[in-house]
């Protein structure tokens, strides 16, 4: 048979805490007939032990006070209250001028002992020191006053160090396991707080990588679609011209795969990289963006002005939220408008923010306006969507806009969006130059 460890006999006896108790009761009750029954000053200074009859009254006065100490964890206050009643009436009620009598009582002081440290370890730091003073005090001044030795005997002394001893690791107890449960409270939150924290990195990375995913693919795809279709519709009468649109179209699935490649290989990196962690275009490859969408058949007009001398550069992430803006954009015109429409870019940098505003007429056509065609052609190719939208999406909504208002968001600016009323759509981003508390976005 295996031998039990202490740890597992702790945890049985934790399992049952009311028979632990029993256990305790019982316990008590032999201790205090023991020493009821024991001569504490035999010859030689040496205790005698069985040298004194134990009284039907310190057995019936034990038998009582160790029997309600069965329920000192369900009424700690009543079972004190109750045991210290006892003990007093015993010592009162011993025989006067007889020592042994009153060793006989005061081995009673056991069971309310045992009540003071339940009654410490389970109440508040106030209750505690309150009731232990006045337990205390009580049992020492009636043992002092009502004993047949002096007041400075060492068994009124032994009453007054044993109560002031349960109520002092009463209370130490208490303070131990609270201290205990603190630091595990702690550490729970901590977990549950790391937990929450990783998740929102997560979402927020994935959030990311399909912002930029959905800015890489849309913007080189509608090129592709543009150019593709010119090269349909000329193929056989301008070769020329349609060769031209597939070198536009090689140029754009290019550039697009490149982009997608550095995204993959990001993705798949494991650990912290030295390299950026995320493509990083930015104004100043702008004019190469527009070039494209100029080169799909869309009339496109900027208007940045140069960086003043002496005027710090656009941090990394101002500078990429403020090109994937514009390209969104114009991707967005080149979509819904179609070829032929006239964008305007505006970019102004103030003290405080960066402000980006891109307005298409929402006047473009198919691709058959995006070539020049013979005065007797009269097969039309599909029109990449139609006039009326503007440079919106579906009405306001699809993953570009709001690509763009959560890359607004995560800078703390602002980004309205929405139609004009002449016709056209207007995207307009504000993006603070320096850290400020977020703002609400407002559309338009």
């Amino acid at each position: 048979m295996p031998a039990v460890t202490l740890r597992e006999i702790r945890e049985r006896l934790r399992a049952h805490p009311y028979a632990v108790d029993a256990l305790i009761a019982a316990g008590a009750l032999v201790c205090i007939l023991l020493g009821a029954a024991t001569e504490p000053h035999g010859p030689h200074g040496q205790p005698r032990f069985a040298e004194r009859d134990v009284t039907v009254q310190t057995a019936l006065l034990a038998a009582l006070s160790c029997g309600v100490l069965a329920l000192r964890r369900r009424a700690p206050m009543p079972v004190l209250l109750l045991t210290s009643l006892v003990s007093i009436v015993a010592l009162i009620a011993g025989s006067p001028g007889s020592a042994s009598s009153s060793d006989r009582q005061a081995s009673l002081v056991v069971a309310p002992v045992i009540a003071l440290y339940t009654v410490s370890n389970t109440t508040d730091r106030r209750t505690s020191w309150q009731v232990g003073a006045v337990t205390v005090g009580a049992l020492t001044a009636v043992a002092m006053i009502f004993g047949a030795r002096p007041w400075y005997a060492q068994e009124n002394l032994g009453v007054l160090a044993w109560t002031a001893l349960a109520a002092a690791v009463g209370e130490a107890v208490r303070n131990r396991r609270a201290f205990v449960d603190a630091i595990r409270e702690r550490a729970e939150r901590a977990e549950r707080t790391r937990e929450e924290e990783a998740r929102r990195r997560v979402a927020e990375e994935r959030m990311r990588i399909a912002r930029e995913l959905h800015d890489v693919v849309a913007h080189h795809i509608a090129l592709v679609n543009v150019q593709a279709g010119v090269a349909s519709h000329v193929m056989d009468k301008r070769p020329d011209q349609a060769k031209q649109a597939l070198a536009h179209v090689r140029d754009a699935s290019r550039h697009a795969l490149a982009e997608l490649q550095t995204t993959v290989g990001l993705l798949r990196q494991s650990g912290e990289s030295i390299a950026p962690t995320e493509p990083a275009p930015g104004l100043e490859v702008l004019e190469e963006l527009v070039d494209g969408f100029r080169h799909a058949g869309l009339s496109v007009s900027v208007a940045a002005p140069a960086l003043a001398p002496g005027t710090a550069p656009l941090s990394s992430a101002v500078d990429l939220t403020a090109y994937r803006v514009v390209q969104e954009a114009l991707t967005n015109v080149q979509k819904h408008a179609g070829t032929g429409a006239f964008a305007q870019v505006r970019i102004r940098r103030d003290a405080e923010a960066l402000d980006i505003s891109v307005v298409d007429d929402g006047a473009g056509g198919g691709v058959v306006e995006a070539v020049e065609r013979e005065p007797d052609e009269s097969d039309a190719a599909a029109p990449i969507g139609g006039g009326e939208a503007g440079g919106g999406e579906a009405g306001g909504g699809g993953h570009g806009l709001v690509g763009m208002r959560e890359r607004a968001a995560a800078l703390h600016g602002a980004c309205e969006t929405g139609p004009l009323s002449g016709g056209g759509f207007r995207v307009h981003v504000r993006l603070p130059l320096r850290t400020t508390a977020p703002r609400k976005e407002t559309p338009a």
